[in-house]
């Protein structure tokens, strides 16, 4: 009897698991499809992007390359509220929010020192294999910037 209650009791967490998964099609490895993009010289790039369940945050680990393409490893755990959630590793931000409009689109915002130096969405096709994120905001000139990031879902 215990070893058919304890069977039961494993199966029902992994269905909860997956379909707690399913819900957020965030979740995964997202890797940048740079022939599909439309990036700006010099600009960084996020090369790829990996979201976990932290508990009952997203936990986002960012890798990639900046503008002279020296390695970049910036972390954010957070929920998507709206409310900013402390970045860790990036020089030219301190903060993120990100809010879940839909179950595929998502509004964001990123800050340095409360002060608003890019916006953006990201939009995650029907089929969940494909994310794109476009994003507007000033570089470090104070030049206006918009640059479009496709990625592929592992």
């Amino acid at each position: 009897m215990k070893t058919r209650r304890m069977g039961l009791t494993l199966l029902m967490l992994f269905v909860g698991l997956t379909i707690c998964s399913a819900q957020n099609p965030n979740l995964g490895t997202w890797k940048l499809n740079e022939a599909k993009s439309k990036l700006i010289a010099g600009m960084p790039k996020n090369l790829t992007v990996v979201y976990a369940a932290a508990g009952d945050s997203i936990k986002g680990t960012i890798d990639g390359v900046d503008g002279q393409g020296k390695p970049t490893h910036t972390e954010w755990t957070g929920q998507f509220d709206g409310k900013d959630y402390p970045v860790t590793g990036d020089p030219s931000s301190d903060s993120r929010a990100v809010k879940q409009i839909d179950d595929h689109n998502y509004d964001l915002t990123v800050k340095k020192g409360r002060k608003v130096t890019m916006t953006g969405k990201a939009v995650i096709a029907a089929d969940g294999k494909s994310r794109t994120v476009t994003v507007s905001g000033t570089d470090a000139m104070g030049k206006k910037v918009t640059a479009t990031s496709v990625y592929d879902k592992q």
